[in-house]
């Protein structure tokens, strides 16, 4: 990568932390700091759990808990166990976190419009279109890829997900019990393993492998939520998918799938796969790609 591009970055941080107060101990000329500030913020009108909290803001535990120490010192939250779970911790605003959360709100617009107004009209279209741009590339980089527990409850919901978009999608449905099978067995190594992809440490796509010692390795379970479509995860999945399959010892990649699914086919063809003839009885395949690593 070209260290004028990484360049670019630093300078556009420098800029944003300035021009938005994220230096000032009074974010937004209120009482707090930004780190406060956004977690108020985030804890909302109807509380939060503070994994969910950590997950959203990609802080560790430990700062969490000074700044929600701070702002229950503040009277601004309480912190208590889920009348569902009592292992489960949430946070929730007292009347007078809630008045300050609106200030915020307000405080935040002002910032908003006060970043607008100086430009013309030509000028606060054509930044609100790059800031979200800006929005949707700085999303796809916070995006992760990891080895995952085909029994997780990350991965069921995966799975429940896609069976479910298949059988909107496929002619006559899809049943998943007459698919040539990729159970969670199959799914663990030496077998073969799993690929989940997150955002904040929420799931949103998912891709397996099944190996067979020299013969071409099949990969399965591909599937990205449309929420983050657009996003390029489908093809870092399948990247990240096909270095594994190296590294397992494989040198081919097979796979099946159904012609309703013209965006995966788009994206095989693309990533250089090339269609074959059938080499297994899936009920649903349409189309049969091979790729050699």
């Amino acid at each position: 990568m070209e260290m004028a591009l990484v360049n670019r970055v630093r300078s556009f941080n420098r800029l944003v932390t300035e021009r938005v107060g994220a230096l000032n101990d009074h974010f937004l000329g209120g009482t707090r700091p930004l780190g406060e500030a956004r977690l108020l913020w985030e804890i909302g009108a109807e509380g939060a759990e503070i994994r969910q909290l950590r997950g959203r803001l990609a802080l560790d535990s430990a700062y969490v808990s000074r700044l929600l120490r701070s702002l229950e010192g503040q009277g601004l939250v309480v912190v208590e166990a889920s009348a569902h779970d009592g292992r489960v911790r949430r946070a929730r605003l007292t009347d007078a976190g809630r008045a300050e959360r609106a200030g915020l709100d307000s405080r935040s617009d002002e910032f908003a419009w006060s970043l607008l107004e100086p430009l013309t009209e030509r000028q606060r279209g054509s930044l609100t279109t790059a800031m979200a741009e800006v929005e949707r590339l700085l999303m796809a980089s916070m995006i992760t890829i990891e080895v995952a527990d085909p029994t997780s409850a990350d991965a069921e919901w995966c799975f429940a997900r896609y069976f479910a978009e298949l059988n909107r999608r496929f002619e006559f449905g899809f049943d998943p019990g007459q698919s040539i099978s990729a159970h969670a067995h199959e799914l663990t190594m030496p077998s073969g393993l799993l690929l989940i992809a997150r955002l904040r440490q929420e799931p949103l796509g998912c891709g397996a492998l099944k190996f067979h010692g020299k013969a071409p390795a099949e990969l399965k379970r591909m599937w990205v939520d449309p929420s983050t479509r657009g996003l390029g995860v489908g093809r870092r999945l399948l990247g990240a998918l096909e270095h594994q399959a190296r590294e397992a010892g494989a040198t081919v990649v097979r796979l099946e799938t159904n012609r309703a699914l013209t965006e995966a086919i788009a994206l095989y063809r693309d990533c250089a796969y090339r269609e074959i003839g059938a080499f297994n009885n899936e009920p649903y395949a349409h189309h049969w790609f091979e790729k050699q690593l």
